[in-house]
């Protein structure tokens, strides 16, 4: 590629990404209306025309990583492994 080309194309990259971001930010208020109203309706479901909405709470139990290698660091040291990634940013 043309250094003129690379421009292009990480503009372009950069523009896709500005509106994505807008996107989610509107997804987010969206969402948040949606949920308003399933609060002030006092519901956990909400369903119109083509869609269906739940807002609910749902338990998990999840292993603390953190507080066991606090706790247990030298038992902890024994199951880690080192990995290698590769990150790609543009700004």
């Amino acid at each position: 590629m043309t250094t003129n080309e690379l421009n292009q194309t990480a503009q372009a990259l950069l523009d896709i990404k500005n509106q994505i971001a807008q996107l989610q930010e509107e997804a987010e208020a969206l969402t948040d209306a949606l949920k308003g109203a399933m609060v002030e309706a006092g519901r956990e479901e909400l369903a119109g025309d083509g869609w269906s909405a739940s807002w609910k709470n749902i338990k998990q139990t999840r292993f603390d990583a953190a507080a066991f290698r606090r706790e247990n660091p030298t038992l902890a040291a024994q199951y880690m492994k080192q990995t290698t990634t590769t990150r790609f940013t543009l700004a």
